[in-house]
């Protein structure tokens, strides 16, 4: 872990990546090496990557999706800071809702916190409804729920007209 002689316990975060503009796999390769070097924080588990069509706003490339299971020591608030640190590192514009992007970073879940703030809500809205998300992190992640929603299996099912292929060469 960066930063291994603070004695912090760390909790177990969950990242959502995501990328479609200005080669999607290049980016989202790179921000898995990013996320093992925030301080405090060490990548323990990445996803396939998965190719996905866009959602909200059709008219745009597919996306290049994949998650990331992290050990941090770093508070929630912190932790997204530092998402937004690495997203503004590969140009991320924030242009419009749904726009397409070099590089989306999701705070999916954090330990087992519920939060509903202004600029933080965990689990993160929407995953649950997302195979782009629930595939990747069920593939990686040692948990079969998302709090406050149902099992991610049973909840993915539920995702079965989402288009969503694994990328092979990843």
């Amino acid at each position: 872990m960066n930063g291994a002689d603070d004695v912090r316990i760390a909790s177990h975060a969950y990242i959502g990546l995501g990328s479609n503009l200005d080669e999607p796999v290049a980016h989202v390769q790179k921000a898995f090496e990013e996320l093992g070097e925030l301080p405090f924080t060490r990548l323990q588990a990445r996803s396939s990557l998965y190719r996905s069509a866009p959602m909200g706003r059709l008219d745009q490339p597919d996306f290049i999706n994949a998650v990331a299971h992290i050990e941090t020591a770093l508070p929630p608030r912190d932790l997204l800071k530092a998402l937004l640190g690495i997203e503004q590192k590969h140009g991320r514009m924030r242009e419009y809702l749904n726009a397409p992007r070099t590089l989306d970073l999701d705070l999916l879940l954090y330990d087992d916190l519920q939060l509903n703030e202004d600029s933080l809500i965990l689990p993160h809205p929407r995953m649950h409804e997302r195979a782009f998300v629930l595939q990747p992190l069920l593939e990686i992640a040692s948990i079969s729920s998302i709090p406050g929603h149902d099992n991610i299996r049973e909840l993915l099912a539920a995702c079965k007209g989402q288009r969503l292929e694994r990328e092979l060469d990843t």
